[in-house]
């Protein structure tokens, strides 16, 4: 078994174990065990990643025996030279903050007092860079405490111990070196448990692995000479969309920038930021209502911040009547409109609309974007669908569309397309540029055949093989036709077509001639008409016995 399987296996291990500790304690799938998981886990990585890189700095500590005791028997202004340092990325850990000093102190009375003042200590401490803000400039910390999650506060005590002899047994350090595909695998296992449609309206659609590659390698490219790069997604979810693209652009040379409106995906964001070495984008992590108080603003402060990479998961429909009149008025950034509130089915409002506009609205000039949608959408006939989806191959915005297989999504059943825009492309009035209509072409994929089954608890999933993903890459980025599963096409085509982004639309109808003598197609013919005549008399010999049997039918008092 090789180093990076054992490491894995370990990681997941502790994972398994923290769940298992939350479980004895009486907070299995209960709504706070997340918290307790995804944060003590990273208390666990910082712990380690501070020790980490204060023995890259000091070779006393790199020496000796048990690091953590020569860190503590060392001075204050020694100390504070070593924290002096070290990189922004990296947290201020005192030796009252470390694992090891919290199990010496096991035996403590008070212990649950003393697990949750360390982590509230170490949040506070490192407040400035390690804490992500909502819109309205509300600093969320690092850590919270967390033995007050235990209804039972006689076990609080026994539940923090707990909790600190599995973080003791473990190290990360096998880990740190180590890269994206690691860490990605191994948040999609933390986090699996805890986004499921069961999480309200605002459950965390957790996007597939595979799609978060296959749009950032198509947004990305090879493109080696990016450099100050601002990513963003207005519905970052746990940011799986901008973890895979930061990770194509280079983590060292973009800036991650995310809103989202839920505050287990904020947590969630803000681990994976971390793991990702994106320390320097937690500022950028903001909770709250896009649509209704977009953070990210222009300098003035009066328009939306423009970026070079925007990318989207959103909610397909939900019922967002409370704050709809706010965006209906709000004609310049939803200039296709803003669905209307019907009169049953509230939940339906199709706010993923929304989305599109404010993704669209967000690209610089040279900006590219992509956004997973319903696949409903990209033939859409009317109302706001239709509208948007009239402007976006009007204006030449969208340059590609992939509808993927179903059921790729594990909290929804609903079919799902990816459309890619290039706002380089964009035609500000198009009918004065009618000539453009048939020199811009867009590729259109239907991978919906693609994929492997496979069990998911319960459920029936399909997921993308390796070997598939580089087929859907490889043929978009080479604007390749391929029978029954791509096509390049006009834009004027697709005005034709009313606007339709649906690949197989565009599929040539294929009629397969076979040759034949007289004789034979006679023979064939002969065959299906006996068969039909042996079929119809089935069928009236079975009506007339079912008519019998209904004379018989007699009442009974």
């Amino acid at each position: 078994m090789n180093d990076n399987k054992t490491i894995k296996e370990k990681t997941i291990a502790l994972i398994d174990s923290l769940k298992s500790t939350c479980q004895t304690y009486g907070m299995g799938n209960d709504g706070n065990e997340y918290k307790i998981i995804t944060q003590v886990f990273l208390y666990k990585f910082l712990n380690d990643k501070f020790g980490y890189e204060v023995k890259k700095l000091s070779s006393r500590l790199a020496n000796a025996e048990k690091w953590e005791e020569e860190y503590t028997a060392m001075s204050e202004d020694e100390r504070e030279d070593l924290l002096d340092s070290l990189s922004a990325d990296i947290p201020k850990l005192y030796p009252e903050h470390l694992i090891s000093t919290l199990w010496n102190q096991q035996t403590k009375g008070d212990f649950e007092l003393i697990f949750d003042s360390t982590m509230i200590d170490i949040a506070d401490k490192n407040a400035a860079i390690f804490s992500t803000q909502t819109t309205q400039n509300t600093k969320i910390p690092l850590f919270e405490k967390l033995t007050d999650f235990v209804t039972d506060s006689s076990q609080r005590a026994p539940f923090a111990r707990a909790l600190v002899d599995k973080l003791a047994k473990f190290s990360f350090e096998e880990a740190f070196v180590e890269r994206y595909d690691f860490f990605a695998d191994i948040f999609e296992y933390l986090i699996k448990d805890y986004n499921t449609s069961g999480g309200g309206k605002y459950a965390e659609y957790y996007t597939p692995h595979a799609i978060a590659t296959i749009m950032a390698r198509l947004l990305v490219g090879n493109n080696a000479d990016l450099h100050n790069v601002e990513c963003y997604d207005p519905s970052a979810g746990t940011g799986t969309l901008l973890m895979a693209l930061a990770h194509q652009i280079g983590e060292d040379r973009c800036t991650i920038f995310s809103q989202d409106i839920s505050q287990r995906s904020n947590k969630m964001l803000k681990l994976n930021l971390i793991l990702n070495n994106l320390v320097s984008s937690l500022d950028h992590a903001i909770q709250g209502d896009t649509l209704v108080s977009p953070y990210h603003k222009s300098d003035n402060g009066q328009e939306l911040r423009q970026f070079d990479f925007v990318v989207s998961n959103p909610p397909f429909k939900m019922d967002f009547s409370d704050t709809r009149e706010k965006l209906a008025a709000m004609p310049v950034r939803f200039w296709a409109g803003v669905p209307k509130v019907p009169n049953k089915d509230k939940d339906k409002m199709a706010i993923y609309t929304c989305f599109i506009q404010h993704v669209v609205n967000s690209l610089k000039k040279t900006g590219k974007g992509a956004i997973v949608v319903p696949t409903g959408f990209i033939t859409a006939k009317s109302g706001v669908e239709k509208s948007v989806l009239q402007k976006l191959v009007e204006e030449h915005i969208v340059y590609g569309c992939i509808s993927m297989p179903s059921n790729v999504f594990a909290t929804t059943g609903t079919n799902v397309s990816v459309l890619f825009f290039d706002n380089s492309r964009r035609i500000e009035n198009p009918k004065e540029n009618d000539e453009r209509h048939n020199q811009d072409s867009v590729i259109l994929i239907d991978a919906s055949k693609l994929g492997e089954e496979y069990k998911d608890g319960n459920n029936q999933r399909r997921r993308l093989r390796p070997e598939e993903i580089d087929l859907i890459v490889d043929t978009f980025a080479k604007k390749e036709a391929v029978d029954d599963f791509s096509v390049y096409v006009t834009y004027e085509e697709i005005i034709a077509k009313k606007y339709a982004l649906a690949a197989g639309q565009y599929f040539d109808v294929k009629i397969e001639y076979v040759d034949m003598t007289p004789e034979e197609f006679n023979e064939k013919m002969a065959g299906y008409q006996a068969e039909l005549v042996k079929l119809f008399d089935e069928g009236d010999k079975l009506q007339n016995e079912i008519i019998e049997q209904l004379k018989k039918v007699k009442y009974e008092s």
